[in-house]
């Protein structure tokens, strides 16, 4: 089972270790890491962090996010950005920047937020985010990006994540599970188990909103870590490449000899 570390300035830092695989494998413990941002790092508070010996670090978010809130690196890391929302096609039909990136943003206003999201709508948004995860160009270039540094043979103990960990990093949890050879009903369960953690570190938010007369469903639309979302991204996958090996493949352009790279370190 993959460990939930107790990181005290780490959102939702999770460990992809002890997945089970097809054919009696499992992921291998201590090399793909996953969590929300890293702009509180403290690895004296965070000993435990300290002793993953994370080498490289893949950030998934925005250039707004990463200049208004710059990752802090575990000693001796180093860092490659990966943006997801990057360049043209990077903004839902609300316009602005891609929800997961701006989720204080979102909730700070209560008629803002129902304008653009009230009435059902925050769910189609989501839904069109999870659907670019795999069609956008700027994701496809993340998302390859995330892969041929794993395939490096210094890549070490990786870390990859976003704002919350749970949209973003959700998608490349699961893009990474099944290319070493999990099933969607594993991905799915590692997607899912995030949830808890997320609400915890985003309710001071969300209790703001609703306290000033936000709409709970609005939150719960977004803050929410539905398996529809991803089932939306799959579809996408598997409607347009055939499954994960065609869209590793054909959509983001790995190498079967990178992929071959990745399962060797990382399958146990």
């Amino acid at each position: 089972m993959p460990q939930q570390f107790d990181a005290s300035t780490i959102t939702n830092l999770r460990d992809l270790g002890g997945i089970a695989l097809v054919g009696n494998s499992a992921v291998r413990p201590g090399l793909l890491l996953r969590s929300g941002g890293l702009d509180r790092l403290d690895v004296v508070a965070d000993p435990a962090v300290a002793a993953l010996g994370i080498h490289t670090v893949v950030d998934l978010r925005s250039e707004n996010e990463r200049r208004e809130r710059p990752d802090r690196l575990p000693e001796g890391a180093r860092l490659i950005v990966a943006d997801v929302f990057a360049g043209p096609g990077a903004t839902h039909p609300g316009g602005g920047e891609q929800v997961p990136g701006k989720l204080e943003d979102v909730l700070g206003s209560p008629a803002a937020a129902e304008e653009h999201l009230g009435g059902g709508k925050a769910e189609k948004v989501m839904s069109d985010v999870y659907r670019s995860f795999v069609s956008s160009e700027s994701a496809c270039q993340a998302f390859r990006l995330l892969l041929t540094t794993l395939a490096e043979p210094d890549c070490g103990p990786l870390l990859f994540h976003c704002t919350a960990g749970k949209d973003r990093t959700g998608w490349a949890a699961t893009l990474i599970l099944l290319l070493l050879g999990a099933d969607e009903a594993a991905a799915e369960r590692e997607y899912l188990a995030v949830e808890p953690a997320v609400r915890a570190a985003f309710k001071p938010v969300s209790d703001r909103f609703t306290a000033a007369g936000g709409d709970p469903a609005i939150v719960d639309a977004i803050l929410g870590v539905r398996p529809g979302y991803l089932a939306v991204a799959l579809e996408e996958m598997h409607r347009t490449y055939g499954g994960v090996t065609g869209y590793v493949r054909d959509g983001l352009g790995i190498p079967d000899s990178a992929v071959d790279r990745i399962r060797a370190r990382c399958v146990a």
